[in-house]
């Protein structure tokens, strides 16, 4: 495949020659790859093209202080792949592929482009494969050194094995050879130094000084070089204080990069410095969220983003900043939902922000806003058995908490329904495994007076005469009862937890004790709580001493020490404790309950309503930026462009024709697309459920205004139901990124934009969305979201006091 990614695309369908000038632009490459029909949206270049970033990078700054020379005669791609470089480094690796291949669109004879985009992608060997096949190609272009990189990568990418076994280690080994072979080479002693670190549990075990010192010879050189990054990991679970310093400038060597300012909370996390946890991770989603508004990318398309918002929400609730964690808890559940990237069954945001916000709004016992946010989309009854009882266990405290019994009680009832029908089933299945036992069972395997058309005792094992029956039924049974168990036992659980607070509801504190001792792993706070109320104060300070010990400055639990030690009477050990807690919770909102029942504590100390004394930034923390500078604390949607396109009859419709409701927009790629009439035939007789629901349909086509006429004819249940126009020159679909700046080829893409032009959803594809159900329902849940906001409506930080500036600024 000759000059690949500057060529012309033969785009469109099989078979379909006239409808190829819709859609490709004019071969530019003289001597153009082999000709075969593709697939309308594929890329010519084979199947590993079709998948990752299909539009054209652009030089961000910010990605690292990187060179890594190869051989190119454009300066622009040479500037691209050193940005490749740097993102490689971030574990960017959405954005690096973009950036190598946008170098390769500039100079498809660069081999080290395709390394790029193999390593960015090694986590998928399929894909990485098809890249480095390209590299390897065009090895002839390239010099010794990038020879190195490439075979030391293919040879990587065809071994078996585990990637933190022997051919990871063998490719520690080559980048170690290049590094020697080229001591300028920083990158090679960067990724000798990852390598070493990804395969440090393979035989032979490796020192961790060793490995430190292969990067700290690149920080001597480049003391910004983003390998700060594997500093950290190196040192997070070893010795969390040795990558104190790499902390301190890892996200000042690749601002850019939202994962280089999130591996410092790792660090801070582990030493117990939240606030500082709290601040890197704070600065990670801002320059996410930036990035994804700005360049209209689909969030959980970054692998990471979800791992650090819900890492974000658990230190902000270990300081007390109830509020910020719920409202990112909500953000992450109003993200757009889609079936490769982000569902519950997935561990995404969705995943996450349900979890979080259960988390926050039961542990600052926000029962009130438990019960409100039950009725929204945030927190909606779902089908998964897991995520249904998680949410009436819950809801069911809640109510019993804000004293509606009632309520409460329905849910109890619910749980014990469903605990009855899992009991129930378990028991058919002992008996049908039984009575199956039985007809296998001879005679004299019976202990005296049994018999099989007997009934027999309770524990049918007990019947059996021989050791090794009674084992094959305890098997058997076993067999039998394992679906009904974890159901059962969780169950169990729910229901002797709800009684437990029912019976706090009552003031029945001793009861509620003794049932919440039956329900399972609890909260320590919760036990403490009945603890003091039912007189024994002294065993919930004893219990709450060594909580706090192992949760060490987090606001919660020595809230819970302090409040206990005062209704225990020992209010000189209270007022201590206190006077800790006032600098834990600097930034804590004093208005969740556990805060607010101190309040009398502070007033007889003779403290200031406000008694939190905000601290100073550590000394070792570097300097930082402020916060509302790198980005939105929520993820918003991003405004739609407008256009104004023709239909068949030549009517002009545009998208300000939608103001004031939601619109569906569909790009399809000409009436010659066999996929895309699919599409169109899987939408078309779901119009009138989407105008019922208030959403209207529109398609955009590749395809002159003349044959848009065709796309009506194609379809055979009566008159097409929703509007077609043309866009036959391309222009929305440039606007809206349904389109390949890298091969010059149109794409698929649904659009759902609300009536005040923000794009809520979208898929952009080789493949069209085929599923008009999924979107519907998307688009109702997404603009059920009364929270949710739209661009330029974000918040300012939510930074408080003296720790507002100081030397970070943020």
């Amino acid at each position: 495949m000759s000059r690949l990614l500057t060529s012309a695309l033969i785009p469109a369908c099989l078979g379909l020659l006239a409808a190829r000038s819709a859609v490709a632009e004019k071969p530019s490459d003289p001597k153009p790859a082999a000709k075969k029909d593709v697939l309308a949206g594929h890329s010519y270049h084979g199947e590993a093209f079709n998948e990752g970033a299909r539009q054209k990078a652009y030089l961000m700054g910010g990605t690292g202080n990187v060179t890594f020379p190869v051989t190119t005669s454009s300066s622009p791609a040479q500037r691209f792949i050193n940005q490749g470089i740097g993102q490689l480094h971030g574990f960017w690796y959405f954005e690096a592929e973009r950036s190598f291949r946008q170098a390769a669109t500039i100079d498809p004879d660069c081999a080290m482009a395709y390394w790029g985009m193999a390593f960015a992608n090694k986590g998928n060997v399929k894909r990485a494969k098809g890249f480095i096949a390209e590299a390897v190609k065009r090895k002839n272009n390239a010099t010794e050194r990038e020879v190195l990189y490439i075979d030391a990568l293919d040879t990587f990418l065809k071994a078996k094995g585990s990637a933190g076994g022997k051919r990871g280690r063998a490719l520690a080994a080559a980048f170690q050879s290049i590094a020697e072979k080229y001591p300028h080479d920083l990158e090679a002693k960067a990724f000798h130094g990852l390598y070493l670190y990804l395969t440090r549990n393979s035989k032979p075990r490796l020192k961790y000084e060793n490995m430190n010192k292969v990067l700290q010879d690149v920080l001597a050189v480049n003391p910004l070089h983003p390998c700060h990054h594997y500093v950290i990991h190196l040192w997070d679970y070893k010795d969390a204080k040795r990558a104190l310093p790499s902390s301190a400038a890892c996200g000042e060597s690749s601002p850019a990069i939202a994962h280089m300012w999130h591996m410092p909370g790792h660090i801070y996390s582990r030493l117990k410095r939240y606030r500082d946890a709290v601040w890197q991770q704070e600065a990670s989603a801002r320059v996410d969220h930036a990035h994804m508004i700005r360049d209209q990318v689909f969030p959980d398309r970054i692998h990471n983003f979800a791992h650090n918002n819900e890492w974000l929400i658990r230190n902000l609730i270990y300081v007390g900043r109830a509020r910020d964690a719920m409202d990112l808890a909500k953000n992450m559940i109003e993200l757009p939902r889609h079936p490769k990237y982000n569902t519950l069954a997935k561990r995404g945001s969705t995943y996450y922000g349900r979890l979080r916000l259960f988390q926050v709004l039961s542990e600052f016992e926000l029962w009130n806003d438990l019960i409100a946010l039950a009725k929204t989309p945030y927190l909606e009854p779902t089908d998964r058995d897991d995520q249904k009882l998680k949410r009436r266990r819950l809801l069911g405290r809640a109510w019993f908490a804000t004293g509606d019994a009632k309520q409460g009680d329905a849910i109890l009832t619910l749980l014990d329904a469903g605990l009855k029908k899992e009991q129930a089933g378990r028991n058919r299945a002992v008996q049908s495994a039984q009575a199956a036992f039985r007809r296998n069972v001879p005679l004299t395997a019976l202990k005296p007076g049994q018999k099989p058309g007997k009934p027999q005792p309770r524990d049918f094992g007990k019947s059996l005469s021989s050791a090794g029956l009674r084992k094959q039924w305890n098997s058997a049974r076993s067999r039998a009862t394992r679906p009904f168990d974890a159901k059962i036992r969780s169950l169990e659980q729910a229901v002797n937890e709800l009684k437990s607070h029912k019976a706090a509801a009552r003031k029945d504190y001793k009861q509620a004790l003794a049932l919440l001792a039956k329900a399972g792993r609890t909260s320590v706070l919760d036990k403490a709580r009945l603890q003091v109320l039912s007189g024994d104060a002294a065993a919930a300070v004893k219990a709450l001493q060594r909580h706090v010990k192992s949760r060490k400055n987090e606001v919660l639990p020595l809230a819970g020490l302090v409040e206990a030690l005062w209704k225990a009477g020992r209010k000189d050990e209270a007022a201590k404790q206190f006077a800790v807690l006032r600098n834990v919770a600097g930034q804590a909102d004093l208005d969740v309950p556990a805060l607010a029942r101190l309040a009398p504590l502070a007033t007889e100390l003779q403290w200031p309503s406000d008694w939190r004394t905000p601290q100073p930034i550590a000394k070792d923390f570097g300097t930082r930026p402020p916060l509302d500078e790198l980005g939105p604390f929520r993820w918003q949607p991003f405004q739609a462009a407008d256009w104004s396109l023709k239909d068949v009859h030549g009517k002009v419709h545009s998208l300000k024709d939608y103001r004031g409701k939601p619109v569906i927009v569909i790009f399809y790629l000409g009436y010659g697309c066999l996929h895309c009439a699919e599409q169109l035939q899987a939408f078309a007789p779901k119009t009138e459920k989407y105008r019922k629901a208030g959403y209207s349909l529109i398609a955009i086509s590749t395809d002159g205004q003349p044959e848009l006429q065709k796309s009506h004819d194609n379809y055979k249940k009566g008159k097409f139901p929703f509007l077609l126009v043309s866009d036959a020159r391309l222009d929305v679909f440039k606007k809206y990124r349904v389109y390949d700046d890298f091969e010059k080829l149109t794409l698929h893409g649904t659009f759902v934009i609300d009536g005040r032009g923000y794009v809520r959803w979208h898929d952009i594809s080789f493949e069209p969305f085929m599923d008009p159900e999924f979107v519907l329902k998307e688009a109702q849940r997404l603009l059920g979201q009364s929270g949710s906001q739209t661009a330029g409506q974000g918040r300012k930080s939510p930074r408080r006091g003296a720790e507002a500036g100081a030397r970070s600024g943020g």
